[in-house]
C-alpha cells in the first residue's frame, strides 16, 4: 500500500465511496427507526414510522465531534452506546404502546412496581408451554436488538471516521437538530419531519422518580377533603322502617362510561342491562345513576378507590403514597364512627396489603381471607358471583336478625371484567352453592379455561365479562339481597384502550341501589338521574361524588326535598332503562 493509501485508512477512508453511503446509511435508517416507530393499534405490536429521530441527530452530531478529536471509537465505549441506546428503545416501546393499550401516558416508575404482578396475572391465563415460549421469546428478541444495535452503531462510527464527508454531515445532522431546536408553536412548523422526541418523556419520568423518592409539602399536595368530622354529616338518612341500611360500595372492575357511549358496545349489552334494571324494579328498589370522571384510565385502580373513599384527588400516583402517610378520615372512618361494621371485601389482593391499615377496617378479607373453597379461575381465581355470595353470607345476611347486629360498610372490589377478562365463570343458579367447594361442574371448569385468550382483541371478552357482572347482580338483587340496603355500583376507571380505543373520556357510571325512595330522590337532586343510563355530563371528578353521598346520606328521610336536578341533564345515547 502506498503512504497516500495508508495516510487514507489512517484517516478512515473506504475502499469506495458508494460502499460507505450504503453502509452509513442503513446504519442510520436502523438506528433512527428504532427510536421512531409507532404502535399499531389495536396491540401491543409496532409499525414504521417515516420520520427522524431528534435524538439521533443530536447523537449523530456529537459523535461527530467526538470522532474529530479522537478518530476511534473504542469497543466499551460501543458497548455504553449499545447499552443506553437500547434503554431509549424501551422507553420509546413504552411511550408509544402505554397510551394505546392502557389510554394513559407511561409512568415508568409506578408501572414498573407492579409489572411483575401484571406477569403473573398473564402467566395464569397461559399454558406452561406457551409460556415459556413468550418467555424465550423475549430473551431472543432482546438479545436480536441488541446485537443489531451494537452492529449499527460501530457501524456508523466507522463510517464517521472518515475526515472528508464530516464537514457536510455535521451540517446536515446540526441543521437538522436546530430546526427542531429553534421550533416555536408560534412559528413556523420545522418539525413536521420529527418524531415525537423522547426528552420530554424521560424529563417527566424524572420528575416521577423524584417526587416519588422524596415526596414534600404532603398536607399542601393534598390539599382540603369533605369535612367528614361535621357534625352535620351523619347516617341519619339510611335509617329506614326496617331499621338502618346496610351499605355496599362496590368497584366494578373497568365499568367505563364508554360502555354507554359506544353504540355499538351499548347495543351489545342492551339485554342484560335490561334484565338488570328488570331485576331492580322487581326487588321492590329503584336505581339513581351519574357519571363522574376516574382519576385513572385503564389501570390503577388503586387511586380511583382512594380518591373514592377519601374524597381527595388522586390523580398523581405520588398523592397516594401521601395519602397512605397522613391521618386523613375517609368514608370507612365516618361510618366506623357512626356505628358501622366495616368490611373489605378484595378477593383480588393477593398478597400483604399494608395500605389497608390506613383504612381501618374492622374486617379485611383478601383472596385468603374471603374462605372461597372452589375452583379458581385464572389469575383472579375467584368469580365474583361467588365473592358476592360469601360476603352475604358471612356480612349480610338478616335471616337471622340479631338486636346487637351493627349495620355494615362493605367495599367490594371485583375482578372477572379486570383484564385480561379471561377465563370466565359460568353462573350458578343457586347462590348457596358457591358457599361450598363445589358450585361448579368439571365439565364448566373445562369450558370456561379452554376459551381462547384475546390478548390483540380483548373487546369481545370484556363484553362477555360485563355481561356476566350483570347477570349475578341481577340475580343477587333479586333473590338475596337484604334489606335494607344501599348498593352503589361504581365503575373505577375505563377499560383499558385496547378495549376503550385510544381517545376515550376518563368518565365512569355510578349506580346507586335502594329501597328507598327518598333517598334516590335527594341524588336526583345532586344531578344523578332515574334509571341505568347516566347523563351526558360528569358530575365532575370521583372525589366530589364523595361529599355528595355524605350530604345525601346525612339527610332524614322525612326532610323536605329539593328539586330533582335530572331535567337539565340530556341522556346518554344508550339504552335508556328505568
Amino acid at each position: 500500500m502506498t503512504a497516500a493509501g495508508h495516510a487514507a485508512a489512517a484517516a478512515g477512508a473506504p475502499r469506495s465511496p458508494i460502499a460507505w453511503l450504503l453502509s452509513v446509511g442503513v446504519a442510520f435508517f436502523v438506528l433512527n427507526s428504532l427510536l421512531t416507530f409507532e404502535n399499531r393499534w389495536p396491540g401491543f405490536g409496532v409499525s414504521w414510522s417515516p420520520r427522524l429521530s431528534f435524538e439521533l441527530c443530536l447523537g449523530s452530531a456529537i459523535l461527530i465531534v467526538w470522532l474529530a478529536w479522537r478518530p476511534a471509537l473504542r469497543s466499551r465505549a460501543v458497548n455504553a452506546l449499545t447499552l443506553g441506546f437500547v434503554c431509549l428503545v424501551a422507553v420509546r416501546y413504552a411511550d408509544v404502546t402505554a397510551p394505546a393499550v392502557l389510554g394513559r401516558p407511561v409512568n415508568i416508575y409506578w408501572d414498573g412496581r407492579h409489572g411483575l404482578e401484571l406477569w403473573r396475572m398473564a402467566a395464569a391465563s397461559l399454558p406452561p408451554l406457551q409460556q415459556v415460549v413468550v418467555v424465550c421469546s423475549g430473551l431472543a428478541g432482546l438479545a436480536a436488538l441488541v446485537f443489531v444495535v451494537r452492529a449499527a452503531i460501530a457501524t456508523l462510527a466507522r463510517g464517521m471516521g472518515w475526515a472528508r464527508p464530516r464537514p457536510v454531515l455535521l451540517l446536515v445532522v446540526a441543521a437538522l437538530t436546530l430546526s427542531f431546536a429553534v421550533y416555536e408553536p408560534a412559528g413556523r412548523d420545522t418539525r413536521w419531519f420529527f418524531s415525537l422526541p423522547l426528552m420530554p418523556t424521560l424529563q417527566q419520568q424524572a420528575r416521577l422518580l423524584l417526587r416519588a423518592l422524596v415526596p414534600s409539602h404532603g398536607e399542601a399536595v393534598l390539599g382540603p377533603g369533605p369535612a367528614f368530622g361535621d357534625s352535620s354529616y351523619g347516617v341519619q338518612g339510611l335509617h329506614t322502617a326496617q331499621g338502618q341500611a346496610d351499605v355496599v360500595l362496590m368497584f366494578a372492575e373497568s365499568y367505563g362510561a364508554i360502555t354507554f357511549d359506544s353504540p355499538a358496545m351499548a347495543a351489545a349489552l342492551a339485554e342484560p342491562r335490561a334484565a338488570l334494571a328488570q331485576a331492580v324494579a322487581a326487588s321492590g328498589r329503584g336505581v339513581a345513576t351519574a357519571r363522574v370522571r376516574s382519576p385513572t384510565f385503564g389501570g390503577g385502580s388503586w387511586l380511583a378507590h382512594a380518591s373514592m373513599l377519601s374524597g381527595l384527588p388522586m390523580n398523581d400516583p405520588g398523592h397516594y403514597e401521601l395519602l397512605l402517610a397522613s391521618q386523613r378520615p375517609t368514608l370507612v372512618s365516618h361510618f366506623a364512627r357512626h356505628g358501622y361494621r366495616t368490611v373489605a371485601w378484595l378477593p383480588g389482593i393477593k398478597r400483604a396489603w399494608p395500605e389497608g391499615t390506613f383504612y381501618g377496617y374492622d374486617r379485611l378479607a383478601d383472596d385468603a381471607g374471603i374462605g372461597y373453597a372452589g375452583a379458581g379461575f385464572g389469575y383472579w381465581r375467584i368469580p365474583d358471583q361467588a365473592a358476592m355470595a360469601l360476603l352475604h353470607a358471612q356480612e349480610l345476611n338478616r335471616d337471622s336478625p340479631s338486636e346487637s347486629r351493627a349495620p355494615r360498610f362493605a367495599v367490594f372490589a371485583t375482578i372477572n371484567t379486570h383484564a385480561p377478562f379471561h377465563p370466565l365463570p359460568p353462573l350458578v343458579d343457586d347462590w348457596t352453592l358457591l358457599e361450598g367447594a363445589h358450585a361448579y361442574t368439571a365439565a364448566q371448569i373445562a369450558t370456561a379455561r379452554a376459551t381462547p385468550l384475546a390478548v390483540q382483541q380483548p373487546l369481545p371478552n370484556y363484553l362477555e365479562a360485563l355481561r356476566y357482572q350483570f347477570s349475578w347482580l341481577s340475580s343477587y338483587l333479586q333473590h338475596r339481597a337484604p334489606r335494607p340496603l344501599v348498593l352503589v355500583v361504581i365503575g373505577d376507571h375505563q377499560p383499558p384502550a385496547l378495549a376503550a380505543g385510544p381517545t376515550t373520556s376518563w368518565d365512569v357510571p355510578v349506580h346507586v341501589i335502594s329501597d328507598d325512595p327518598a333517598l334516590l330522590l335527594r341524588l336526583q337532586a345532586h344531578g344523578f338521574v332515574s334509571g341505568l343510563a347516566p347523563p351526558m355530563a360528569a358530575l365532575g371528578p370521583m372525589h366530589d361524588l364523595t361529599a355528595v353521598l355524605l350530604r345525601v346520606f346525612s339527610i332524614p328521610g322525612d326532610a323536605p326535598q329539593a328539586t330533582p336536578a335530572s331535567a337539565n341533564h340530556r341522556a346518554s345515547p344508550g339504552v335508556q332503562l328505568q
